[in-house]
């Protein structure tokens, strides 16, 4: 007759060890947004309405453009981190699977095409 501790029935049935790396991820993110939104705000608000021919040569500039890039690359990360984790919570079985990869596609190309978009004004 096996003696089975505490321990022994609950290995295998706990965390999967990426909650902490994922919520560190959450934080690091979220921080990164708090500062980089309001930037984004100042700077896009100085062009809104201008004329291309303004907005290209605003965007030409490195730090209008950075801005921008880095704005739409880390909200693109962070949306998907957090979709992936509402996902996981709610759905289950193979529908989950396909969730998680198109809103992971979905969140990919989007932050390619931002990022397309302001290399191509910017150059």
């Amino acid at each position: 007759m096996p003696i089975l501790t505490d321990r022994k029935r609950a290995t295998g049935l706990g965390s999967a060890k990426s909650g902490t790396m994922h919520h560190w991820g959450m934080i690091v993110s979220s921080a990164m947004l708090a500062s980089l939104v309001p930037l984004f705000i100042f700077t896009f608000g100085r062009i809104l309405g201008a004329p291309y021919e303004e907005v290209v040569a605003y965007y030409s500039r490195p730090f209008p453009a950075i801005v921008a890039a880095l704005t739409i690359l880390v909200s693109m990360i962070h949306f998907k981190n957090g979709v992936q984790a509402l996902i996981e919570d709610y759905i289950h079985g193979t529908a989950r699977k396909v969730a998680i990869i198109l809103s992971i596609c979905l969140c990919y190309t989007v932050a390619g095409v931002g990022l397309f978009a302001i290399a191509r004004i910017a150059l």
